[in-house]
């Protein structure tokens, strides 16, 4: 058995999950290399290349990677509007793919995508790697245990410390580009609260507005973003920022309301202006609460399935991430030793196209929802079919 042959679409902020699939098994043919790379810019096409030392070939057009007889599998790792061209082109070229996450920015691409894979029988894995991070993955393993009964509601406030510096700076602020936040940011918030409460969203209404970034300083039309600024601290405070992308017409601030398809509801929440970043998960049972306190490794976990009484900051039980366990970026490594399994042996998987579907379907009809004054908006099932060839393991 050789070693997995991958070609990657898109070197951009997200090359580190290509990084993680480049792992040579030195013979064994248990691993993953990448030996074929594409990006639209030339500029970014060369330097990226020297951190994929097999990559012989390089080229700026996507199709003739997926010509290579000699490619077992693609990651797509470019901009959102993207990903439904794509993803398509790759799926007919028989080629197993790995989307990353949103799986599109509308529910009807997300739904091409889908037939697609299905009708040409190839692989398709979408990147909600989410579902390997530790704290999530002991927080399900917490409910699964029956700890807080049966989960009745779930709440999520999402403070993004950074985001100025990681959606308003770039084609992200742009909703031609995204869709909204809502779905482009919020869909592993989403996807999460499905795992976690065993249920998808069937009706949500929201409201949102752009608070604080509608007022700052723009980049002229037609500048890039200064290169190798991503990691750079935003100002302080925030009415301090500037150079923003030219359009900015996504919300800044949201909040939305979900009822699931078996009874639950949640509410997740979204600032891009905070002074720090961090997830804060609630889940509330019929025996029960969690909350999470932090989401990387030795983040603390806290139930509260004693009472009733008065508010105590103290725990009937804490539970810790282990230190081995992976933040959200951290967890690339573990999403794509499941991909390159998923690829090579077929099979059901953690993540799921179908769960993939439905967080994009949710946040895009809450994005529709507080673009309508926070009407209601019904999200449309998926093809039953589709759905049980998904969780079936895309087997014929």
């Amino acid at each position: 058995m050789e070693d997995l042959r991958i070609g990657v679409i898109g070197l951009g902020l997200r090359t580190s999950i290509a990084l993680a699939a480049d792992r040579p098994s030195e013979g064994t043919g248990e691993g993953a290399v990448v030996t074929a790379l594409c990006d639209a810019d030339p500029a970014v096409l060369k330097r990226q290349s020297a951190k994929f030392p097999a990559a012989a070939f390089r080229t700026q057009d996507h199709r003739e990677l997926l010509d290579r007889p000699d490619l077992d599998a693609i990651v797509v790792n470019t901009p959102d509007d993207t990903h439904e061209r794509l993803a398509v082109d790759v799926l007919r070229a028989g080629k197993a793919l790995y989307l990353e996450k949103p799986m599109a920015i509308t529910v009807e691409g997300c739904d091409a995508i889908l037939r697609t894979a299905r009708e040409t029988g190839t692989k398709l894995y979408v990147g909600h790697n989410m579902r390997h991070m530790g704290v999530v993955r002991l927080m399900r393993d917490i409910i699964a245990k029956g700890v807080i009964g049966e989960p009745k509601t779930v709440w999520v406030r999402h403070f993004v410390g950074y985001g100025t510096e990681f959606y308003y700076k770039d084609w992200h602020a742009d909703r031609t580009r995204t869709t909204g936040l809502l779905l482009q940011k919020a869909t592993h918030d989403l996807d999460v609260i499905h795992w976690l409460a065993g249920g998808y969203t069937t009706r949500v209404n929201a409201l949102g507005d752009l608070l604080l970034h509608d007022d700052l300083p723009r980049r002229a039309p037609g500048t890039l973003r200064p290169d190798g600024e991503w990691l750079l601290a935003d100002d302080w405070p925030p009415t301090a920022r500037k150079d923003l992308n030219p359009i900015v017409d996504v919300e800044d601030v949201s909040v939305m309301n979900m009822r699931l398809d078996n009874g639950v509801i949640a509410a997740y929440q979204q600032c891009h202006f905070t002074p720090d970043y961090v997830r804060n998960y609630t889940v509330i049972g019929t025996e029960g609460r969690l909350e999470n306190f932090g989401d990387g490794p030795g983040a603390t976990v806290k139930v509260w399935n004693t009472g009733p009484t008065g508010y105590r900051d103290d725990c009937d039980i804490a539970y810790k991430v282990p230190e081995a366990q992976g933040t959200h970026g951290g967890a690339d490594v573990q999403i794509m030793s499941e991909f390159i399994r998923f690829a090579r042996e077929g099979g059901v998987t953690d993540t799921s196209p179908v769960a993939a579907r439905m967080s994009v379907a949710a946040g895009y009809l809450a994005t529709m929802s507080l673009r309508d004054g926070g009407r209601p908006y019904d999200v449309p099932p998926l093809d039953p079919d589709l759905a049980a060839y998904f969780d079936g393991g895309q087997q014929a």
